[in-house]
């Protein structure tokens, strides 16, 4: 995997465990200190989202093996900041109910515990997130690891497949050697042969003249 996208993703995950906290912190708020809260976490939500599109674009340029895995990633990323966008909207839409709110404000003790389970369960919440988010980080590299594993494995394969092609090569050369060594032999031998058959034939020619001169001497005497 990309050592961009693992960086981005880093900040990703600590940007999301933080607007969780920040999220629940603005629940317990009123007034200014609310706006102002949930504007931080605008503000956060702007900068989640540029981190998802520097993932998106890092991942799209990746080979098509780590592609598709990265991707699925970020599916779950921008699906994680929607809820936290709904969380906040429905913190904000809390607000506008003014009814409501003084009820919560009126309901005493009980809402106030139950106020206290709801934020420890939001901690609870970020803490899983971050666990989620560390297990991703160690998948990933644990992907990357087995994806350089292979590729050296390739590259030995390759070098094995080069030397062989190198040695098949040699070997041609030794038989295109001795191949033109036997042509060689072979095209004397037949000029041997030849030069053999002329002396033959011109012996057999002086020895059959001889004969004819004897013969015609011998006819004449």
């Amino acid at each position: 995997m990309s050592q961009v996208f693992e960086g981005y993703e880093r900040q990703y995950c600590e940007l999301s465990a933080n607007l969780s906290k920040k999220i629940t912190s603005a629940s317990l708020l009123n007034g200014e200190q609310k706006k102002q809260k949930v504007s931080e976490i605008t503000g956060g939500f702007e900068d989640a989202e540029a981190l998802i599109r520097k993932m998106d674009l890092e991942a799209r340029s990746l080979p098509p093996s780590v592609k598709a895995a990265l991707l699925a990633k970020l599916r779950e990323y921008k699906t994680d900041l929607n809820n936290l966008k709904t969380e906040v909207k429905r913190i904000v839409s809390a607000d506008v109910n003014q009814a409501a709110r003084d009820d919560l404000l009126e309901s005493g003790m009980a809402d106030t515990l139950m106020a206290s389970t709801d934020q420890r369960g939001r901690l609870l919440m970020s803490t899983e997130r971050l666990n989620k988010s560390s297990d991703r980080i160690k998948e990933s590299r644990r992907t990357m690891l087995e994806t350089e594993e292979l590729g050296v494995s390739i590259l030995q394969d390759l070098h094995q497949q080069r030397q062989s092609l190198l040695h098949a090569h040699s070997n041609l050369h030794g038989v295109d050697d001795n191949i033109g060594r036997s042509k060689r032999i072979l095209t004397n031998m037949s000029r041997r042969m030849d030069r053999n058959k002329w002396i033959i034939g011109s012996i057999i020619v002086v020895l059959v003249i001889s004969i004819l001169l004897i013969l015609y001497f011998k006819l004449t005497h």
